[in-house]
């Protein structure tokens, strides 16, 4: 087995994929939209970030779901993007809209990591590989 996919469900898939491209630098692999749901892919190195519609969830969760909030607590997952610089990243993210959490800071173990929240309220933690 093998890891393939992170999917975040979001409001509006297009803003989100152009903000991910503005405050991290990846890009769009695809961009599709089929019976009301739009699904994106990033290319981010052997795994995929995919976003899809929230009426997608709506759909395989009649029951319900806990949505990312900006307004509110963050949900406990976080999105862990590799930078070669932890400072640099941390300012584009902030100068493209993303929330401060915690500033670029070295770890004992000799990391560098960083947190943001991004535009639906996501954890976006930038590390130093």
């Amino acid at each position: 087995m093998k890891f393939g996919y992170t999917i975040v469900w979001v409001d509006d898939v297009v803003k989100t994929v152009e903000f991910y491209e503005k405050a991290f630098g990846l890009v769009r692999r695809t961009i599709r939209e089929q019976n009301q749901v739009t699904w994106a892919e990033m290319e981010t190195g052997n795994t995929t970030l995919a976003f899809s519609s929230i009426n997608e969830a709506q759909a395989l969760f009649p029951a319900g779901f806990h949505a990312n909030e900006p307004t509110q607590p963050p949900t406990l997952i976080q999105i862990s993007l590799i930078t070669p610089d932890v400072a640099t990243a941390y300012m584009r993210a902030l100068g493209a809209g993303a929330k401060a959490l915690d500033a670029p800071k070295r770890q004992p173990w000799g990391q560098t990591i960083a947190r943001v929240r991004d535009l639906n309220g996501v954890l976006v933690s930038l590390v130093s590989d």
